[in-house]
């Protein structure tokens, strides 16, 4: 029997969103699903942290090679800057992924530190092959105004 309890702690307190990765090159691109012409950066204002998750979906060669997470002053990704990286990886089988996770302390002191107002966080992938993809998490944690329904239930 299914539960008759509606609870939704989780989704009411972070904001989960999911994104197809589809670079169509090898060289460091943020999470796009047509080679660039749409990126996405979300906003950070409102939540604590950022996790960025990416699982190698489709390959023609060894995956992805690299994971990182940038912070932008805008959603553009004006004066795009590290925050996080996984370092070298190999998510070289379907199914194989890697996790950043930073605050949003973290993302103002670099800003800070390199004289930008960050206020949008994105995740960065290198691949090893052009015809790699891959399946991407934005989370962001800690919601300053926690509501019901933040993550949506169904997107189509």
């Amino acid at each position: 029997m299914a539960s008759a309890v509606a609870t939704t702690h989780f989704i009411d307190n972070n904001l989960l969103e999911m994104w197809d990765h589809d670079p169509d090159g090898t060289s460091a691109t943020v999470v796009t699903p047509d080679a660039g012409s749409t990126v996405r950066y979300v906003a950070l204002r409102d939540y604590e942290g950022f996790v960025v998750a990416a699982m190698s979906s489709t390959l023609a060669g060894n995956g992805i090679t690299l994971l990182e997470i940038v912070a932008a002053e805008d959603s553009s990704g004006t004066n795009a800057t590290a925050i996080k990286t996984s370092g070298t990886v190999a998510a070289d089988a379907v199914g194989d992924w890697v996790v950043e996770e930073c605050s949003a302390a973290e993302v103002n002191h670099v800003g800070k530190a390199s004289g930008y107002d960050f206020t949008h966080v994105a995740g960065r992938i290198t691949v090893h092959t052009a015809g790699d993809e891959a399946v991407v998490v934005y989370i962001r944690t800690g919601a300053k105004r926690a509501t019901s329904g933040l993550t949506a239930d169904t997107i189509s």
